[in-house]
């Protein structure tokens, strides 16, 4: 008979659970610092949270004098709530590109992921993010760089897949409870991440708590009764034509238009490309192109 410690519980896509409880996961969620980094932008990692160990990686232009005040992104990362993080070799070039094309602050936030911290877990660290980053509004925050250079009425919030699902929420939540001296300009979906009416097996195994994922707002906007009171002015949603996702997207934004939500919503769709294909296809044209929308998106006054 096999050992514990080799014999699979559960096994999905992006991770698979030994009867042990250990958890072995597809994606290696901390890469090594790159070789190569690219020409004027820099980066730190910050603690967000020495009780929980959120913490989060910066990523910064050159600064042009102590008055500078920049644009700040606030980046949540995909990989289905259970891999990936700022550290991923992906999502640091990425927003190291970004940062370079767009002239801007990015911090991108190091949420816990499933199954050992099962769903809301992530939710609820990434609101915790969005609320210590507010505490630097007053310029009297704990991260120098932030209470010094960071434009706090031109805050964006900017997800991949489970990333976009999880920033959705945030600007939800900020539109309901609000948030103290941030304007958030902007959300950026891309290729989103929302269950839909089928099951989700992976889905309904980090989260154990809820009793019908497909009807809890957090994972499904379409069924929140919040969703008109979306805290950002702008979204901009990036479909693909080939993800599965793609019909969740469409209908999100479809929703939100007809929701009395009073901001404005585009939708952009990237023919003959799959689920995050700017990610790991990043030097293609189209990914050229979804780059180049995102800082038009972030610079449009």
């Amino acid at each position: 008979m096999a050992s514990s410690n080799t014999e699979i519980a559960h096994e999905f896509g992006f991770f698979r659970v030994f009867k042990d409880g250990r958890v072995e996961r597809s994606m290696t969620p901390h890469d090594p610092p790159p070789l190569h980094p690219k020409p004027g932008v820099e980066y730190k990692d910050v603690v967000i949270s020495s009780e929980t160990g959120v913490s989060a990686r910066v990523f910064f232009p050159k600064i042009d004098g102590p008055d500078q005040k920049l644009p700040l992104l606030i980046h949540y990362h995909g990989g289905g709530f259970c891999a990936g993080s700022p550290f991923y070799s992906v999502t640091h070039n990425y927003l190291t590109s970004l940062v370079a094309a767009a002239n801007l602050i990015a911090v991108s936030v190091d949420y816990r992921l499933a199954p050992e911290h099962p769903l809301p877990i992530a939710y609820d660290d990434s609101w915790a993010a969005l609320q210590w980053i507010s505490s630097h509004a007053n310029g009297s925050g704990p991260e120098p760089l932030f209470n010094n250079h960071v434009d706090f009425g031109r805050v964006f919030l900017v997800g991949e897949s489970a990333g976009a699902n999880i920033a959705q929420h945030v600007a939800g939540r900020a539109g309901v409870t609000g948030l103290s001296g941030v304007k958030l300009a902007g959300l950026i979906l891309a290729h989103p991440f929302f269950v839909g009416k089928e099951p989700d097996k992976m889905i309904e195994f980090l989260y154990p708590s809820c009793s019908r994922v497909n009807d809890d707002p957090k994972l499904n906007p379409t069924v929140d009764p919040n969703l008109s009171k979306m805290g950002c002015e702008r979204v901009l949603v990036f479909v693909a034509e080939k993800d599965w996702l793609k019909s969740r997207g469409v209908g999100y934004c479809e929703t939100l238009r007809k929701s009395g939500w009073t901001g404005a919503v585009e939708l952009m769709e990237n023919e003959g490309e799959d689920h995050c294909f700017h990610l790991f296809n990043s030097n293609s044209e189209k990914a050229e192109m979804l780059m180049k929308r995102t800082v038009s998106f972030i610079n449009q006054e």
